[in-house]
Order: structure tokens, then sequence, then C-alpha cells
């Protein structure tokens, strides 16, 4: 076993039950340890392409997955369809990736191209508007911890309205959204008698299925 982070090793149960169960071919975007992909290749019948920054958690990824491609994200330089030899995918995840890059909006743009008519996209990030956050900023706290919101490597933050716009630039729609609620009884309590846009506070993760502008709506 090696010294890999603690969150390198979430199987991210939530983003697996997100990804539709007839994708053929996935690609996972910051695949980490690869237990996302192991998740789905044991659920269905599924090629899964991995693509990691850190050396040690491909070498990892590399046990679970198809194929695992050592690259950094943020390498502007990078020729994406060239990359993975031209192929495409019918699901495209990125979980808890686009928080931690400078540019998220030119990775997603630039990687629409992986895209096969028909995909899908499967992101996951933090909310900055969770309860805890707010409440900490009234009483004038701000303190990065070693994972979570406020995860000391994040350098983006979002809401779920910019959330939105992130997708909506680089050419994508909502088609499903998922809260990861996390809060106390009484919060949770109160947030149910709240109005859907008042529950956003409740929840530490969004989780989003989006597609192409263009793709039919069903």
């Amino acid at each position: 076993m090696s010294d890999l982070p603690r969150y390198f090793r979430y199987p991210r149960v939530d983003v697996v039950e997100l990804v539709p169960r007839d994708r053929v071919r996935i690609l996972d975007v910051g695949c980490a340890a690869g237990l996302v992909g192991e998740a789905l290749k044991r659920r269905q019948p599924c090629e899964v392409v991995g693509i990691e920054r850190e050396p040690a958690a491909a070498a990892e990824a590399r046990r679970r997955l198809d194929e695992v491609i050592v690259a950094d994200l943020e390498d502007a330089t990078l020729d994406w369809p060239a990359r993975l030899g031209g192929r495409h995918f019918d699901c495209v995840i990125y979980a808890d990736v686009l928080e931690h890059l400078r540019d998220p909006w030119s990775l997603l743009a630039a990687q629409r191209a992986l895209l096969a008519p028909g995909g899908v996209l499967v992101v996951s990030v933090p909310n900055v508007r969770h309860y805890r956050v707010v409440l900490g900023l009234l009483r004038g706290r701000w303190r990065y911890e070693d994972e979570g919101v406020l995860d000391r490597t994040h350098l983006r933050f979002f809401t779920r309205a910019s959330l939105l716009e992130l997708l909506a630039g680089a050419g994508y729609r909502m088609t499903e959204l998922r809260r990861e609620i996390h809060a106390s009884r009484g919060a949770r309590w109160l947030g149910g008698l709240c109005s859907r846009a008042s529950r956003d506070f409740l929840a530490r993760q969004f989780l989003v299925l989006a597609v192409p502008f263009d793709a039919p709506s069903s």
C-alpha cells in the first residue's frame, strides 16, 4: 500500500451512481487511484481510461483500469484528441477535479472534442455555499483544511450557479443535478421546510449530469 493521501482512495459511490449504465467507453479525468473506474467496470461492461497527474496514483490506477495516461491537466500545449489517440468517449467524468485547476474553463472546452455523439459529462464539485462555510464567513473565519470544501489544494470555488456557468461556457447544459447533503439533523429538518434553492446551503457537493447544447432533449 502506497502513501497516497486518503482522498486519492475515495470510492465515490455517488459519482458511480450518476454514470448511465449503458456507457461502454468512459474517460475518468483525474482518476486518482482508479476506484471509480474499478466500480464502474464491476457494475457494467465498459472500458475505462484514466488521466492522472500523480505517477504514484497512476501506478495504482493501472491495476484497476484499462489504461491510464499520466498528464498534467494544466498543460495548455497538450492536444487532447491526439493524446487520446483520436478516441471518443460516451461518458467523461470530472470527479472533484475542476476545483484544483487554475483554468478549468479552458480544460472543459479543450476536452469537449473527446466526447462522442450522444455522450454525457459527469461532474462533481464541492459547494462553497455550504452552510458551515457561510457561518464561518459570518464569524470572520475562512480556514483551509486537509480535505473537504476548504481543502487547501483548491484553487477555484463553486456554487451551483457558477458551476452551471462553467459548463455553459464550455458548451454544456445540465440534465440532472444531485446534492450530497452533509448537515446536522436540525439543519436537515430546516432544509426540508425551505425552497430548493435554500437547500443548496445543506449540500457539501453538487453532482451534475450534462450534455452538449446541441444534444437532443429527452
